[in-house]
């Protein structure tokens, strides 16, 4: 059942203004939605990607119940932030990739000790 755009605007309203239920209650309805944008943006990843759909979808979570001084207009501002917040999740992940291919992991030696 698809959850109508009033629903989903009323819960995020009660959200912002504190109300922890109505975050319970909106999670489940705006799930499927969050999966879908996630596996849209999965398809553009190479092939190989260490991160999974579902993954992403639990970290946009984490992301969104941590934002506390968002005042949620409605469903539309709801899944811009949640596309945005993919996005980033995306190119962090892609950047610790390369920066460990990179060496990332070896200490940094200032150029005072490697003359020495």
């Amino acid at each position: 059942m698809t959850p109508s755009s009033g629903e989903v605007t009323e819960l995020l309203i009660r959200w912002s203004n504190g109300n922890r239920a109505a975050l319970d209650k909106l999670m489940p309805l705006v799930y499927d939605e969050l999966h879908r944008l996630a596996r849209r943006y999965m398809r553009r990843e190479h092939p190989g990607h260490t991160l999974q759909t579902t993954a992403l979808v639990n970290e946009v979570y984490l992301r969104l119940v941590d934002q506390t001084k968002v005042q949620w207009h409605n469903r539309a501002h709801f899944f811009g932030i949640a596309a945005n917040l993919m996005r980033q999740i995306l190119i962090q992940h892609a950047r610790r990739r390369h920066a460990a291919k990179r060496g990332g992991a070896r200490p940094s030696v200032s150029l005072e000790d490697a003359v020495e």
